[in-house]
């Protein structure tokens, strides 16, 4: 097995155990310390690249920023790889072209290292929408795990939920 997939396994498995075990713990636990600022920086940009991109319903860029080995996780929905990621983000746009949806951050993400493959982004973020003429807000927490491969960022999986 590839030392890659190795550390995917075992950031998958941090993952799950930081949703179930993490949030109700968070209170009691130490506050965020931004460990690398430079990496932190680096997957905020990339964060803002992928939802420019979803704001603006630019699914090319939008799909620029995903590995095409994705798997994307909701709480409301089956998991999904890159070509049903990629449709329901243009199903998304059609339905919204005339009130688009748009995402914003809601507090400081963490990003987390790491080793040897990339970054774990946590966060809140906040989708809003024209719905019959009322603004419909729905704020949701994630989890995004960023591949750097050959200087290049890439989402690998998404974990989106509390919705």
């Amino acid at each position: 097995m590839k030392t890659t997939s190795i550390y995917l396994i075992a950031a998958t498995t941090l993952l799950f155990c930081n949703l179930i075990l993490g949030s109700g713990l968070k209170a009691q636990g130490k506050a965020y310390v931004i460990k690398d600022l430079k990496l932190y920086q680096t997957i905020l940009h990339m964060d803002s690249v992928c939802f420019d991109a979803f704001n603006t319903q630019d699914l090319k860029t939008l799909g620029s920023v995903f590995a095409e080995n994705v798997e994307f996780y909701n709480d409301g929905g089956k998991v999904t790889n890159y070509q049903q990621t990629m449709e329901s983000f243009k199903n998304m746009f059609a339905s919204n072209s005339r009130s688009p949806l748009k995402r914003t951050l809601i507090g400081t993400p963490e990003v987390y290292p790491l080793k040897d493959y990339g970054a774990i982004e946590v966060g809140v973020h906040q989708f809003t929408h024209m719905e019959n003429g009322k603004e419909e807000i729905g704020i949701f927490k994630f989890v995004q795990v960023w591949e750097h491969k050959e200087g290049i960022w890439k989402m690998t999986r998404v974990i989106s939920y509390d919705h």
